[in-house]
């Protein structure tokens, strides 16, 4: 078993194939090439993919969210039926789409190492609605001026 591999393809998701085996050959008598890394790799279970893609969240957003979310763990459905939600988003028509690549086994797509984060962002152009839904009805999506 390629032991620099398992070290680099763990402590180095992001990193590419060549790099993994570059970094396992360094200082090796005996070097191996990509598609013995590749191989190695797959076999202790780990697979190129995309990464998830998940909101950057601060520290006191998440407290603020656990707080709500503790608060009112107990609502019944009636309580929500009351509840109208509203939120704004903006939508890119052309985005920088980076390709970044990690690897990772099948059921590690939450670990924190395989998340990338994402933060609204300009450019491109693109429009910004606001909308509302709430148990009895679904409200308008109204453009919101992009200096508003």
């Amino acid at each position: 078993m390629v032991v620099g591999a398992r070290r680099a393809g763990l402590t180095d998701r992001r990193g590419t194939l060549t790099e993994i085996t570059t970094c396992y050959n360094q200082g090796m008598q005996q070097s191996i090439c990509e598609a013995t890394t590749r191989t190695t790799l797959r076999r202790m279970g780990y697979n190129s993919r995309r990464p998830r893609r998940v909101p950057l969240i601060s520290t006191t957003n998440r407290k603020k969210r656990l707080q709500f979310a503790q608060a009112h763990q107990n609502c019944t459905v009636e309580h929500w039926k009351n509840v109208a939600w509203s939120d704004e988003s903006r939508f890119l028509l052309r985005h920088s789409d980076g390709r970044i690549r990690i690897w990772r086994k099948q059921n590690e797509n939450m670990d924190p190492s395989c998340l990338v984060t994402t933060v609204q962002a300009g450019g491109g152009g693109g429009v910004m609605v606001w909308g509302m839904i709430s148990w009895h009805t679904l409200g308008p999506l109204v453009p919101i001026g992009l200096n508003a």
